[in-house]
């Protein structure tokens, strides 16, 4: 980073980076990246390795792994998380580590052993926990956790000493013993809910906190005279270990971690979506927890205003601001800070779409910052572009989520762009979306590529441009995304229903469009079909209450929004509804629109009934809106003799779906301009496992190899 670039500063922001002592070890600066998933770990390190070192690039003073599963006898397939389990994990932990450090920034390791919550569905082993109870998981596994004995506790102890050589070999800074969200072993054994054993081990806080002290201190044994020991606890469990009890173990043990790390409570509560959970919302639960230690203390609350992160340091809050969502949105948020572009930040919109990832066990993704595992994957850095290539101009048709994007990054690599809007602004469906309930942090999305268009003197927009064929063909521009989204179906054909459904014409029918557009039933009583279960049913059912409607949702799922159980907000959603007073009907679709009532069949038993209502609101399908890709295909044999080299679809006008779907297909558009690449080859680069030698199978592990129960 240039002195130049320090220079430009605001003074108010230097508290930020001051250096802070955690242990043995500096951190350069007070930005702290706390562990956070990807949907990579174990599969995909190269990709992981990548996102992380951006962020090394982008100036974080403290960068961790997500969770790293220390020992077989406790993991959580399928989700996909990294793993420490022997000796063979180190490499690719080490790369990781030097990826991290490679701009200055210490490197943290997150060791899990997830106790309660981990199945062990891969390694079979009997899972263990501080006593005998249901395994806690998404899918409500049908295990039950051994209650841990002398033995096994003495083994825990073991495997984490081991665990922690493992990471000081593979380079790492800090060790971070993971005891929040109820996923981690210690908050197993400090909480009640989880620990009822009647030994040393249970009963007073000063019991349970017991494995808690040990585990630390065996650590500080091993190697803490070279790496600090952090450890990350929630800060309330409701019924269990509540915030009062969290702060008298910190009371009681201030001095023993060399940082707390500290959020929420559940992961739902630590990663509120920013429908329900504003930025900075945790304070009141850490609020006068730095007073009980002499160690640094570090929270998240979705942070992306520097003048927020300034207060909570100032006010002697925090020590260093945490960020999971809001530095996958923006790598480089503290540079951005220290160079004083403030208004180059890529804003975290709270939608957790990042979270799907691994909840899905797939790649994670970001609605923000498309490039968010595509570093290594697709050679994508947040911040730098290649050069153009032969071509120079581009025309964007549409200016929604992936036309805003598409110009942004085709402009950023040196095409002249014209973006044509047909309406008078920008923005799309995202313009309208984010005056929803709840949504209005989701016009960042607008808001970022706005601006950053309005920096670049080589792109032009056009407003009450909607163009026909023969102007984009009279026009001549070398490509042309065409980027006109899409329509919500009105016929009732969705998922549950294939086929178009029988709809009487007298019964006033809305679909998602005519409510963003303003257009509202007049009736009060009003069925609204979702069949899309995403979070537009539960927010036009919102928005329609706020209007003075008596409302009743009908699903085929058994769940409101049901797919928002990967975005961690499906209870709240339902509990909204139900606390708004409408009436939620489950498993059942919709068969047949009357006049005066819609007809519902159980989607168990196939049984019918009525339900009376003056109007209804159709949430189902969408349909590109493709007509002008239709006509120039159609004309294709044209394009070359006026200049076209490439015409393409992007975002949800070649196939409908969630924003982030969109900014990547308007990203990917802008990137792979006048790309060329070998036909069937793959767009990304991959990891594929090594094969093991094909030697005679033992007849059993003892033969080759020490039991992993064993250690």
């Amino acid at each position: 980073m240039s002195q130049e670039n320090r220079s430009k500063r605001d003074p108010r922001y230097d508290i930020l980076f001051d250096p802070v002592k955690i242990g043995p070890v500096v951190a350069k600066n007070r930005f702290y990246q706390v562990p956070h998933c990807n949907g990579g770990g174990y599969r995909d390190p190269s990709a992981v390795t990548e996102m992380r070192r951006t962020k090394a690039q982008g100036g974080w003073g403290v960068i961790f792994t997500e969770q790293v599963e220390m020992h077989p006898t406790s993991e959580i397939a399928p989700f996909i998380e990294l793993r420490l389990w022997d000796d063979k994990d180190i490499p690719a932990l080490a790369r990781m580590a030097d990826a991290m450090k490679s701009h200055g920034a210490l490197a943290g390791i997150e060791l899990a052993y997830s106790g309660v919550n981990g199945s062990n569905l891969y390694t079979k082993e009997v899972p263990r926990g501080p006593m005998s109870s249901p395994i806690l998981t998404f899918f409500k596994d049908p295990v039950t956790t051994r209650a841990m004995d002398k033995q096994d506790i003495s083994d825990l102890r073991r495997w984490h000493k081991q665990a922690y050589r493992r990471a000081k070999t593979a380079g790492f800074d800090i060790i971070e013993l993971y005891g929040a969200h109820g996923f981690g072993i210690i908050q197993h054994f400090l909480s009640p809910l989880t620990n009822q054993r009647t030994d040393e081990y249970g009963g007073s806080l000063e019991n349970r906190a017991r494995l808690m002290r040990e585990l630390i201190l065996d650590a500080k044994d091993e190697i803490g005279d070279t790496m600090a020991i952090a450890l990350r606890l929630s800060l309330h469990e409701t019924g269990g270990f509540e915030n009062n009890e969290v702060r008298d173990m910190i009371e009681m043990h201030g001095d023993l971690p060399d940082l707390w790390d500290l959020g929420h409570g559940s992961w739902e509560d630590c990663s509120g979506p920013s429908r329900f959970v504003e930025e900075g919302a945790q304070e009141p639960l850490v609020r006068g927890i730095k007073a009980l230690t002499s160690k640094p203390v570090v929270g998240v609350g979705r942070f992306t205003s520097p003048d927020a992160m300034v207060s909570q340091i100032k006010r002697g809050v925090l020590d260093f601001i945490g960020a999971a969502r809001p530095s996958i949105a923006d790598p480089f948020i503290p540079r951005k800070i220290d160079e004083g572009r403030i208004d180059d930040i890529r804003e975290c919109i709270g939608c957790n779409i990042c979270v799907t990832g691994d909840m899905t066990m797939s790649i994670s993704r970001c609605t923000q910052n498309p490039t968010f595992m595509e570093e290594w994957r697709k050679g994508w850095h947040p911040e730098e572009f290649a050069p153009k290539g032969q071509s120079n101009t581009v025309l964007v048709i549409g200016a929604g989520p992936a036309g805003l994007e598409a110009a942004r990054v085709a402009a950023m690599r040196g095409y002249d762009v014209a973006l044509a809007e047909a309406g008078t602004e920008l923005g799309g469906r995202v313009r309208l979306e984010c005056r929803l309930p709840g949504l209005s942090a989701w016009g960042r999305v607008r808001d970022y590529r706005t601006h950053q268009l309005s920096q670049l003197p080589n792109v032009n927009i056009y407003f009450e441009s909607r163009l026909a064929t023969q102007d984009v063909l009279d026009f001549g521009f070398e490509h042309v995304a065409i980027a006109t989204g899409s329509k919500w179906r009105r016929d009732g054909v969705a998922r549950r229903n294939l086929l178009p459904i029988e709809i009487d014409g007298d019964m006033p029918l809305f679909t998602p469009d005519d409510l963003l557009s303003g257009d509202l039933p007049e009736g009060k009583e009003i069925v609204l079909y979702d069949d899309d279960h995403y979070y537009m049913g539960g927010v036009l059912a919102e928005l329609l209450v706020g209007k003075g409607a008596k409302v009743t949702l009908v699903t085929p799922s058994t769940l409101v929004s049901e797919w928002t159980i990967n975005t961690l907000e499906q209870h709240r959603i339902q509990s909204k509804l139900l606390n708004l007073g409408v009436t939620v009907v489950t498993t059942h679709g919709l068969q047949r629109i009357n006049a005066g009532s819609a007809t519902v069949d159980c989607t168990y038993t196939g049984r019918t009934r009525e339900i009376d209502c003056d109007s209804v609101v159709l949430v189902t399908a969408r349909l590109p809106d493709d007509s002008l890709w239709q006509e120039l295909v159609a004309r294709e044999d044209e394009w070359a003799a006026v200049g076209i080299k490439s015409i393409r679809r992007i975002g949800d006008v070649e196939a409908p779906a969630p924003i982030a779907w969109a900014t990547y297909a308007g990203h990917r558009f802008g990137r792979e301009l006048d790309l060329e690449r070998a036909p069937d080859t793959l767009s990304f680069r991959r990891e594929v496992v090594a094969l093991a030698p094909l030697d005679p199978v033992p007849q059993s592990v003892s033969e080759t190899a020490p039991s992993p129960v064993a250690g």
